[in-house]
């Protein structure tokens, strides 16, 4: 897509969300995971998208696909580097390069339940980005990425505690 319709895109989306705001809260479609043998996992979509997690061999998986963990930093990397994106070009900044490297710290202890007050997700998380602009300053370089810090939905559901509920059904 070229900057222009990006830009286009945003503004028509804006427009119709301050004239419509309560078309803007929608539900996000749902992932389905099922286990498929031992840890590994495929998560489906509606649109049929798949995605196949599987565990390390030293806790039992196969190590036939990525952790669930890394997918997590993935959808962080991704989601800040488009959010990025999206930025600059509302902006009218163009990018010559963008990239986004997002690894965190964890006790594997918590995973299994061990030690008290063990967290089973990650201690911290590092996001590193790597950004140019043939046209920008690196002052408006460091706003668009804070700017996207601030507005990534990946990375405000890592920051922000998210009320959640579980349902089961027995069968």
């Amino acid at each position: 897509m070229t900057l222009a319709h990006i830009q286009q895109s945003i503004e028509g989306v804006t427009r119709y969300f301050a004239e419509h705001p309560e078309k803007a809260l929608s539900t996000d479609k749902a992932a389905t995971a099922v286990v498929e043998q031992g840890l590994r996992c495929v998560a489906t979509g509606p649109g049929g998208e798949t995605l196949v997690s599987d565990m390390p061999k030293g806790i039992g998986g196969a190590a036939s696909a990525p952790t669930p963990g890394w997918y997590l930093r993935a959808a962080l990397a991704s989601c800040d580097a488009t959010v990025i994106a999206l930025r600059a070009a509302q902006l009218g900044i163009v990018l010559s390069r963008l990239e986004v490297t997002v690894d965190s710290i964890s006790d594997d202890r918590g995973i299994l339940g061990l030690g008290d007050g063990v967290p089973p997700g990650p201690q911290s998380v590092s996001i590193r980005v790597r950004i140019a602009s043939d046209g920008a300053s690196p002052e408006q370089l460091h706003e668009i990425v804070a700017w996207a810090e601030a507005h990534s939905p990946v990375g405000d559901a890592v920051r922000r505690a998210i009320p959640s509920r579980v349902e089961v059904t027995l069968v």
